[in-house]
This record gives C-alpha cells, sequence and structure tokens, in this order.
C-alpha cells in the first residue's frame, strides 16, 4: 500500500510539472506574439517619417572621409533643424551645407520636406528639396536663437521651386543602413553648369549617420558634376574632433588646392 501510494505520488508530481510547463510555453509563446503583434503595429508610416526628419537633423561633417580621401572629398558642414510643419503633418527641415572652416558662409541651402510615401508607391518616406525665396534671410537658420528666425508661416511661404525628391524605402536587416532611396529613373531637370538632369541618392544610417550622392548628366548622359566615387559621408562630430586629426585642413582657405581650386564655380553637387 504504501508503495502503491508512493508511486501515485510521484506519478501526479511528474504530471503538475508537465501542466506547468505547458503553461509556461504557451504564456511565452503567447506572450511574444502579443510583443510582435505591438511592435509591428507601433511602427506606423508617419513614425517612419518622424525617425528619417530627426536623422537628417543636427550638425554632421564629412572631415573622417576628406581625411582618408582628400582628393576627391571636402571636408563639408551640413546643418540642418526643424523649420515647420505643413498642414499634413509633414516636416520641413531647414538644410545647408558650407566649408567647415567659413559656417557662416553656407554656399546651399534648401528646404526638406519629409513626409511618408503616398500609398500607391512602393516606398516608407519621400525626401523633397525645395529652393528658398530669399537665401539671405535664412542663413544660419539654425545657429540662431528661435526668436530671431523667420517665423513658421514666412516659412511656408518662403518654400520656393520643387528640385528634388528621394523616395526612400527600410533597409533590409543586415545592412549597416536604416533606410537609403534615389530619385526616381531620369532624375529631376536641372540646368546649372550644363547639365540637362540630375540624380540623388541618400542613405540613412545608425548614430544619425548620413551618405547623399548628387550627381548631374548632359543630354548624352555623361556626368558633369558631382563626385564620381561615391557618395559623401555625414558624420556627427563635435568641434573637438578636427583637432590635430586633419592637418591638410589647417591651412588658410587661400592656400588649401583643393578648396582655392572650386571656389566660384563649385556648388557641391547641384
Amino acid at each position: 500500500m504504501e508503495k502503491g501510494s508512493e508511486s501515485g505520488s510521484k506519478s501526479d508530481s511528474n504530471g503538475w510539472s508537465r501542466a506547468r510547463g505547458l503553461v509556461v510555453k504557451t504564456l511565452v509563446l503567447i506572450g511574444g506574439a502579443y510583443l510582435l503583434k505591438k511592435f509591428t503595429k507601433s511602427t506606423t508610416r508617419w513614425d517612419h517619417a518622424k525617425i528619417v526628419a530627426r536623422s537628417l537633423s543636427g550638425e554632421k561633417f564629412s572631415w573622417e572621409q576628406a581625411s582618408r580621401d582628400p582628393d576627391n572629398y571636402f571636408n563639408i558642414r551640413t546643418l540642418t533643424c526643424p523649420a515647420t510643419e505643413m498642414v499634413d503633418g509633414s516636416k520641413v527641415l531647414y538644410f545647408e551645407q558650407a566649408f567647415w572652416r567659413t559656417p557662416q558662409k553656407p554656399f546651399r541651402q534648401r528646404f526638406l520636406m519629409v513626409k511618408p510615401c503616398p500609398k500607391d508607391l512602393k516606398c516608407d518616406v519621400e525626401v523633397s528639396s525645395f529652393a528658398i525665396r530669399d537665401v539671405e534671410e535664412y542663413k544660419n537658420f539654425c545657429d540662431r536663437p528661435r526668436d530671431q528666425r523667420p517665423l513658421a508661416e514666412e516659412v511656408i511661404g518662403d518654400i520656393a521651386e520643387h528640385l528634388t525628391t528621394i523616395h526612400l524605402n527600410r533597409c533590409e536587416r543586415g545592412k549597416r543602413c536604416l533606410y537609403e532611396g534615389s530619385t526616381p529613373p531620369g532624375g529631376f531637370p536641372n540646368s546649372w553648369n550644363g547639365v540637362t538632369y540630375c540624380t540623388s541618392e541618400l542613405s540613412v544610417l545608425k548614430n544619425n549617420e548620413i551618405h547623399t550622392w548628387d550627381r548631374g548628366y548632359d543630354d548624352e548622359g555623361n556626368q558633369v558634376w558631382g563626385v564620381k566615387k561615391g557618395p559623401y559621408e555625414f558624420k556627427p562630430a563635435s568641434a573637438s574632433s578636427f583637432n590635430g586629426k586633419f592637418s591638410p585642413l589647417n591651412f588658410p582657405l587661400s592656400q588649401h588646392p583643393m578648396e582655392k581650386r572650386i571656389e566660384g564655380s563649385f556648388v557641391l553637387q547641384e
């Protein structure tokens, strides 16, 4: 009798252990499915647009790339910040580029509009660039106190000619980038420096790193301006990062052969 009772107790114990194991596995599976569903739902089309707008914003430099290959790349500073928001939720960013030693003299100024791609297109985020009606009024926009910047309604009124649109898609798992894309086939009309059209490529990487590659072509498809080797690589960097690390650019502006060569004619891919 005692042996039978002991055997029954062991059997009951094993049964409860198996039952507990099944319950735990079931809870894990349900919890995993719930989290996956919640994560999938949480990333909306507008969330992707916000991520891209946030990644584009801030002060970035191409100094690392320029130090590796000074024959093909300049040390350029880009500065981007929110300017306003459209009624439909599109983010409007102010963007400017300058040589890093003369940030107060930008040679390229644009508005960027970031929003989800239209539902009929197979992409996630649309980034369009626009000319500015009065570039002098917006020079060093991001460096100014907010009360010294043009008002939101003024910004909307100063959005001028549409220049380009890039369609971005989320990058495949395992790649360095978060989003990447380009202008549609054939690019956009452009007449600067003898070209008839231009193309643009954009990659948004982790840690707010941005890669851009703009090129202009003539009627016969020959590249007229823009880097031929590959995209510019812009990384967030503090001013201290430059100390002693890029001696070729420590010469006065008039003495540096790369900048002297392009002065007055180079507008960095546009």
